[in-house]
């Protein structure tokens, strides 16, 4: 099996052992004679997968069943824009949004069809080059506040929780899940795609603190409603089963490497290893986030000072079997995505072609 080092944002890399296990399931899954891709949604076979992949995702997040419901549902992150404060949010009623990136206006944008959304902090006016440092919540009459907890396209990062006080914390967590430690039993609620650090795209992960999912909206369409999927197991109608089977892997890779915390003290040395390497030529490279502490550990996006070298750039990372290193076409660069399951060899490959490329065109 040939590898090459995909840098891509997403879908992204996936561990090979888990491509190396769902290969072997696409052909058959627990002495079935079928594949994951052919056995019912509500047939024994797939009925374990399905529970064990809900119980190992609150394994994993340091979280009880009894304190937190978990869904898992199609359509992505953006149906989790609109989702969250259709289930919560209602005219007359205020939700806080700290603005970060492109992803999270969006969020705040889908917001704005249900209530009162409250931009509690912004870095819009310099382009998203950090996280907003003055933030001023609504208080204790807010329905919820929500953040984007990594912004893939900027390369901004929270590394530290807001004090949103009492008020229930939902977050956009799709680009740094299960890859850096929180205290995730602060939030009322947070949502993740699959398809960038924790599986196949096509699920999406929805964690909901029980007594914020009891304040949820009851009149709505079943498919939209948190109370009617956590209620029915995310199996109101058929699930991404494949997506969730292979969720379920990388969940028990995560385990087995170290929980969180493994995954995470690894992530902060590749990030290290390239940043230095942008660091060590600034003349030649420009990093897009304006303050170090606000880096992406997920997300590592730079310009080239002399741009006219973009095109040689991408040619020679192609010839070095390096892809996906085009930063994202709204805002251009650079952006090297190292999720969990991206190999340190790959970063350190990529921190050596940026010293080598510096040197010669410098």
């Amino acid at each position: 099996m040939r590898r090459i080092f995909n840098f891509s944002a997403g879908p992204a890399i996936l561990p090979v052992p888990v491509l190396e296990e769902a290969s072997r399931g696409v052909l058959e899954i627990g002495g079935s004679g079928m594949s994951i891709l052919e056995v019912s949604h509500r047939g024994k076979h797939y009925d374990a997968i399905h529970a064990e992949a809900q119980a190992n995702l609150l394994q994993v997040l340091g979280l009880s069943p009894d304190a937190y419901a978990v869904a898992l549902l199609g359509g992505g992150a953006s149906l989790q824009f609109t989702m969250l404060p259709m289930n919560f949010l209602e005219a007359g009623q205020t939700a806080d949004y700290v603005d970060t990136g492109e992803w999270s206006a969006k969020a705040l944008k889908e917001a704005k069809r249900y209530g009162t959304a409250h931009v509690a902090g912004t870095s819009k006016e310099t382009n998203y080059d950090r996280i907003p440092k003055q933030l001023a919540f609504s208080g204790p009459g807010a329905r919820y506040a929500h953040i984007t907890t990594n912004n893939t396209i900027e390369g901004t990062q929270w590394h530290a929780l807001p004090d949103v006080g009492g008020v229930p914390l939902t977050a956009d967590m799709s680009s740094d899940i299960f890859a850096v430690r929180r205290d995730f039993s602060r939030f009322g609620l947070f949502y993740a795609g699959a398809q960038k650090n924790a599986g196949p795209a096509g699920v999406t992960m929805v964690v909901v603190r029980r007594d914020f999912l009891e304040t949820a909206k009851a009149d709505l369409p079943p498919m939209l409603s948190y109370k009617v999927q956590t209620e029915k197991e995310s199996l109101f109608n058929t699930p991404p089963v494949f997506a969730i089977y292979v969720l379920n892997l990388v969940l028990k890779w995560v385990t087995g490497e170290g929980g969180i915390a493994g995954m995470e003290a690894r992530n902060r040395d590749k990030a290290a290893i390239l940043y230095n390497a942008l660091d060590a030529a600034p003349d030649f490279y420009q990093p897009t986030v304006a303050d170090k502490a606000d880096r992406s550990l997920m997300n590592v996006t730079w310009r080239l000072a002399d741009e006219s070298l973009t095109e040689e750039f991408m040619a020679e990372a192609k010839k070095r079997e390096m892809d996906g290193l085009k930063g994202h076409r709204n805002v251009g660069g650079f952006r090297a995505s190292i999720y969990n399951a991206f190999p340190l060899e790959g970063v350190q490959a990529l921190a050596e072609f940026l010293k080598d490329f510096a040197r010669r065109k410098g």
